[in-house]
């Protein structure tokens, strides 16, 4: 007797599909690797809020005022797994790209896109320079995409008639972790439920499962609402504060709108423009006007809460998907679509590299300084900016890569010539998290042997102050000397925070400060600024 085993047609696509993504993904990590690597070799440091999400790393925790944990974990694990070099701690950011590639492959095979649809969508995520940006360093919101591409991946199996019990499994664990990494998450499920509730794929939501996938999610972020609870929601204050200094810039409608091509590549609006129109008539792709209307209220979510442009970068995958199964509908009588090649589109795909290409400067510093303005002037390249703060020759997504070194250097020789008592008891402060934050990392990196940091800014508050004396301080500070001498006996400027590049903010003066006034006591309580 001789047996046989039957492999399905349904299968087989399925590793296909599977293949497909995997090399995508892997092509994606190395480019990404390339780029950080070269950006290194042509000047380009740490970026400032790495600083503090490594200094987060070092005390971990179920919260902080400006972000969940999981970031904090992610600065810890790759700076054990590889190293403190610009390099190793970005890597697990470039995985998170890698990941959210392979995903958006598999919602597209999910929503019954074939081979040619598959490359073009993963193409077309690989080419978007929010993508290039946010994996090429060490940033909470590289995994977002990644969370919330699994959740939509997750619901699509389930309508296809896949174990309701794993996937309401997976996508429980994967929201739930993702609302530890950032707040937004919740937006994004609010409007991945209307989107539900609307059509009539909401019969996904009342089952057992569901339920299940629910609590799953609810028990996994409770210990941080645990967490904002008993440090009575600091994450509010700061989200308050943010909107009372008017930190970051607010778009109108139309600038909101126009705000997603330029974040997105313009030119791939050809493919998530098409994707949601295609979604909401369901004709090329059927079932799934939920889909649809998750980008509808996510996008009235987000515009009525005033938020960044790029706030809405995690849920596009799906509609890249959604746009490549479109266009494969409509070139189906194309003998490259016919025959499945991977570059079905050709002339697309050229238009969507080369426009790639000529904004990559935007996205990711491939270029020194002095190239980007010059080249960023030619092309009239605009030069976005999220927040209020003045810049100066570079956006601040560059210029805070740039004077850090020297800021510790300074700290470093005026640490050097106190005595050794005075070194005991020294207090370093900065005026931010990134001050403070460079600090930490070049003292633990280069074994400078100073004391902690301090700062009042977010968590660095928490944190303390270390047991140092007030009456003896390196202070990284705005003020001027004749202010400072109202509350110290002695104001000596020990050196300047300046680098042509840098932020202008971070251009000020750094003081050695002896004898803190009695008429000037300070409270660490009157430190703290959530901002």
């Amino acid at each position: 007797m001789t047996s046989s085993t039957v492999v399905r047609p349904y299968d087989l696509e399925r590793s296909a599909a599977l293949r497909l993504a995997s090399v995508f993904a892997v092509a994606n990590l190395l480019i990404t690797f390339a780029l950080t690597l070269w950006s290194t070799h042509i000047g380009y440091g740490y970026f400032r809020d790495e600083f503090y999400y490594l200094a987060c790393g070092r005390h971990l925790a179920w919260g902080f005022v400006d972000h969940g944990p999981i970031v904090a974990l992610q600065a810890r694990l790759g700076e054990m797994l590889f190293g403190e070099s610009v390099f190793g701690i970005r890597v697990l950011s470039a995985c998170a790209g890698a990941a959210m590639v392979f995903l958006g492959g598999m919602i597209c095979w999910a929503l019954g896109g074939r081979r040619s649809a598959q490359a073009l969508a993963m193409l077309g995520l690989m080419l978007t320079p929010q993508y290039i940006g946010v994996d090429g360093f060490l940033s909470m919101n590289s995994f977002e995409a990644a969370f919330w591409s699994t959740c939509v991946l997750a619901i699509i199996m389930i309508l296809r008639g896949e174990s309701p019990a794993r996937w309401w499994t997976i996508l429980g664990i994967t929201a739930g972790i993702g609302l530890l990494n950032k707040p937004s998450m919740t937006f994004f499920l609010v409007a991945l439920g209307l989107g539900l509730l609307v059509t009539p794929q909401r019969k996904v939501l009342f089952t057992r499962w569901a339920a299940l996938g629910i609590a799953l999610m609810l028990l996994i972020a409770l210990p941080n609402v645990l967490w904002q609870i008993h440090y009575q929601w600091p994450t509010l204050k700061f989200l308050e504060n943010g909107k009372i200094h008017h930190k970051n810039i607010t778009l109108g409608p139309v600038q909101f709108v126009l705000a997603q091509f330029s974040t997105m590549q313009p030119v791939n609006a050809l493919l998530w423009m098409t994707g949601v129109v295609a979604l909401l008539r369901g004709k090329s792709i059927r079932n799934a006007r939920w889909l649809g209307a998750t980008m509808l209220a996510f996008y009235v979510i987000m515009f009525a809460a005033h938020a960044k442009d790029y706030y809405l970068e995690g849920i596009y995958p799906a509609f890249f998907a959604a746009g490549a199964i479109a266009w494969e509908h409509r070139f189906s009588g194309s003998q490259r679509v016919r025959d499945q090649r991977v570059i079905g589109f050709p002339i697309l795909t050229a238009v969507m590299v080369i426009t790639t290409l000529l904004i990559l400067p935007m996205a990711s510093p491939v270029m020194t300084p002095a190239t980007w303005v010059r080249y960023t002037t030619a092309m009239h390249l605009p030069h976005d900016n999220t927040e209020r703060s003045a810049t100066g020759p570079l956006p601040q997504f560059y210029a805070d890569r740039f004077g850090w070194e020297r800021e510790v250097g300074i700290v470093k020789r005026t640490y050097d010539s106190l005595t050794p008592a005075d070194q005991q008891r020294v207090c370093i402060f900065g005026s931010n998290y990134g001050e403070a934050g460079a600090i930490d990392f070049f003292n633990r990196k280069d074994h400078l042997g100073l004391p902690p940091a301090l700062s009042g800014q977010n968590s660095y508050w928490w944190w303390g102050m270390h047991g140092c004396d007030r009456n003896l301080v390196i202070a990284l500070i705005h003020d001027k000397p004749e202010d400072l001498a109202l509350n110290y006996d002695s104001v000596t400027i020990v050196g300047q925070m300046y680098d042509p590049y840098s932020m202008p903010f971070e251009h000020h003066n750094i003081y050695l400060l002896r004898g803190r006034k009695a008429s000037a006591p300070w409270d660490w309580k009157e430190e703290r600024f959530y901002i």
